[in-house]
């Protein structure tokens, strides 16, 4: 079993930065595909990031590519989400969550485990 935590949200002006943290627990880290998920209220939780096990694939959704990036230390069993360019639109209640995939997925039904996400606020 896999336990999560993440941590670094917070308030940012529009077009400022935040980088996101999710440390977990276990010794097998590396063998876990993860992914980086948010929820805004009254809305569906989204796919936002994900990273194979090895950092060496990522994908993005549209409405992030080219101002996020994913990255994973699998020494510290963390993964990052560093979010440039934040918009209004970004604000939420940020997830990781991980799943055995080989591949990143941007399905969130295949994900088994999940933290208790982080806010992230963007002020206008």
């Amino acid at each position: 079993q896999v336990q999560l935590v993440e941590s670094g949200g917070g308030l940012v002006q529009t077009g400022g930065s935040l980088r996101l943290s999710c440390a977990a627990s276990g010794k097998i880290f590396s063998t876990y595909t993860l992914g980086w998920f948010r929820q805004a209220p009254g809305k569906e939780r989204e796919f936002v990031a994900a990273i194979s096990r090895s950092g060496t694939n990522t994908d993005y959704s549209d409405s992030v590519k080219g101002r996020f990036t994913i990255s994973r230390d699998n020494a510290k069993n963390t993964v990052y989400l560093q979010m440039n360019s934040l918009k209004p639109e970004d604000a939420a209640v940020y997830y990781c969550a991980a799943e055995r995939s080989i591949f990143p997925q941007q399905d969130r039904n295949e994900y088994d485990y999940w933290g208790q996400g982080t806010q992230v606020t963007v002020s206008s």
